[in-house]
């Protein structure tokens, strides 16, 4: 443990000035905030700090003392000087040297994850992993979960994850100590029992399955198995095998066991889904291991919560600005269960993502925990239809969930696009972090929202659904559709200005392109719609043409950006959402159950 031995930093150009610009308002423009900062005259060159123990402080605080003569840091413990040190850094980075001042900082919760989904369907290279989480610690993150259904390379298992392009046991490892390294604790997350159809599509495991043929979902499409049998022995040996082959890879005492929306069990059956609950959590592969589980199906519900065992903890997620924290924080105060706070980044099945009600997610998961007595704020970043979200979509999300987590008071108001431009783009003048921001508030150019995604990707996702008025789903508007493309086409002027100083500095800007060509083209789907009857088929052929010519100049795009970052397992299933629609394109037929295939 201790200080990073060696960091990924941006690349080093001859571009000058070497110093980033913020604006003029912002006197001290830090990621997080720090809860106490007085600024003095001046400012000094940065050297290294006299480091000193100081047990009085709170766990992982720091006070950091710049004069003109020294610069004196005190801390909690390893981990505090690891933060004060992040900060440090941080002011480095301000205009004229590092300013005279006096910062004590702690965090209001000893937990500030992120979650990030490696099945569905990226499986992120360990060089993406590592730059990520080292940026993560450096906004004092301590904790990434890596939520798992099939992307582990469990020996007797191969069918399963063959093509998946898992993580081995080894990788793990390593990931795991170069966590450590950054403070950070890596924590399993695999799901146990529903989520579970990359095992139950096979024929080997298919007899587990509580359907085994299949069910009919919310939406009226038939779907293949998800969901584990509680009652049949078999499931539970499967599980115990997972975990026992899973844990010993990681350091951490903690383990996520997922356990969340177990479609085809029955609301009359709550009683063995408890009971599973019970009997996973004292099997011996779990023994002295701190548990999560998801709280959708407990959670509000103190008849339910009762049944939870006193060394669980539950993840209570949910991923709008109008998710009831408080409500649901309430109760588990009320029935002395442990609990967690899990929003999220609101990049999936965005595209571009959705900045505003990312921030009021966060901030009223924030506001829960911090009134009821919750530990834990973990912010997951899912893949749910293909993983199109590409990974500086996520980012904003990633550096206000860390912000707030860490002190909501100061940073509730936080200047994100400036921090971001500092502390995660390295952008010299200033463009990025509006950029990526704005990009994220495109969803708000329609009346109509849907939960959990932007409407305005629903034609993607959905094209058998019809656009136009009086259209349940998609009542959008030309007027509306326009403004979504005048944003559209004004950030992507912006993002011409961006300076960025990170090594990926030109694969980030094709990412965004290339999102930004994906919309627009769905945009101009759109109106042609809207000139017809509303439906796919009814634009004119030579129309469906030019956007399926389009739209395979996008998916090649796609699968070279995601190679950059990615491994190839899963990317078949990624690229199979965008190539549907551009069949539709070509074909005029839009499948009406389309979707169903969907395993995730």
């Amino acid at each position: 443990m201790g200080r990073t031995r060696r960091a990924l930093r941006p690349r080093r150009c001859d571009r000058e000035p070497r110093v980033l610009r913020v604006p003029q308002d912002a006197l001290v423009n830090l990621l997080p905030q720090p809860r106490s900062i007085e600024v003095g005259v001046g400012s000094v060159p940065i050297r290294e700090p006299e480091v000193r123990r100081d047990r009085s402080l709170d766990a992982e605080g720091y006070e950091l003392v710049v004069a003109g003569d020294e610069i004196t840091l005190s801390a909690a413990d390893e981990a505090g000087e690891f933060y004060g040190r992040a900060t440090l850094a941080q002011l480095a980075r301000q205009p004229g040297g590092v300013p005279v001042c006096t910062i004590r900082d702690w965090p209001d919760l000893p937990v500030r994850g992120v979650m990030l989904d490696v099945s569905r369907d990226k499986v992120p290279t360990l060089v993406t992993l590592k730059d990520l989480i080292a940026r993560l610690a450096s906004w004092k993150i301590n904790q990434v979960q890596l939520y798992l259904e099939h992307t582990f390379a469990y020996e007797g298992h191969d069918e399963v994850w063959r093509d998946a392009s898992p993580f081995t046991a080894d990788e793990i490892r390593e990931l795991d100590a170069w966590c450590r390294e950054h403070f950070v604790e890596l924590v399993p997350n695999q799901n146990c029992l529903g989520h579970m159809g990359r095992w139950l599509r096979h024929d080997r495991y298919r007899p587990l399955a509580i359907t085994p043929d299949g069910f009919t979902d919310f939406m009226g499409r038939q779907r293949g198995p998800m969901t584990l049998e509680p009652s049949n022995p078999g499931s539970l040996a499967l599980v115990r095998d997972l975990l026992a082959q899973l844990l010993p890879c990681f350091t951490s005492s903690r383990v996520h066991v997922g356990l969340d929306e177990p479609w085809e069990l029955p609301d009359e059956r709550i009683g063995d889904y408890l009971d599973w609950v019970e009997t996973l959590c004292a099997v011996p592969e779990l023994d002295g291991r701190q548990i999560l589980v998801w709280g959708d199906i407990v959670s509000g519900r103190a008849d339910r919560l009762t049944r939870i065992p006193e060394h669980v903890t539950v993840c209570e997620w949910g991923y709008e600005d109008w998710t009831p924290f408080e409500e649901k924080a309430a109760i588990y105060s009320e029935t002395d269960t442990k609990f967690w706070n899990c929003p999220g980044t609101s990049s999936w099945t965005t595209i571009l993502g959705r900045t505003t009600n990312m921030k009021g997610d966060c901030v009223a998961a924030a506001e829960a925990l911090l009134g009821h007595g919750g530990t834990g704020f973990l912010n997951t970043d899912w893949g749910d239809q293909g993983h199109l979200q590409y990974l500086p979509i996520s980012e904003p999300g990633f550096a206000y969930g860390a912000a707030v987590s860490w002190c909501l008071e100061t940073n509730r108001d936080v200047d994100l696009a400036a921090a971001l431009d500092a502390h995660a783009f390295a952008d010299e003048v200033g463009a990025l972090g509006a950029v990526l921001l704005d990009l994220g508030d495109v969803y708000l150019s329609t009346e109509v929202q849907v939960p959990n995604m932007s409407a305005l990707v629903l034609p993607l996702y959905f094209p058998q659904l019809e656009i136009g008025p009086e259209k349940k789903q998609l009542n959008f508007t030309d007027d509306e559709l326009s403004r979504a493309e005048s944003a559209l086409a004004d950030a992507s002027e912006r993002l011409d200005d961006a300076r960025s100083r990170r090594m990926d500095d030109v694969l980030v800007r094709e990412e965004l392109r290339n999102s930004i060509a994906l919309m627009q083209l769905l945009c101009r789907d759109g109106h042609a719609r809207l000139a017809t009857d509303g439906s796919l088929g009814s634009i004119p052929e030579s129309t469906r043409r030019a956007f399926a010519t389009e739209l395979n100049d996008i998916i090649g795009a796609h699968r070279e950006l995601w190679l950059a970052r990615n491994r190839p397992g899963g990317l078949e299933d990624s690229v199979s959402w965008l190539a549907h629609l551009r069949n539709c394109y070509e074909t005029g037929v839009t499948p009406p159950d389309w979707g169903a295939h969907d395993v995730g």
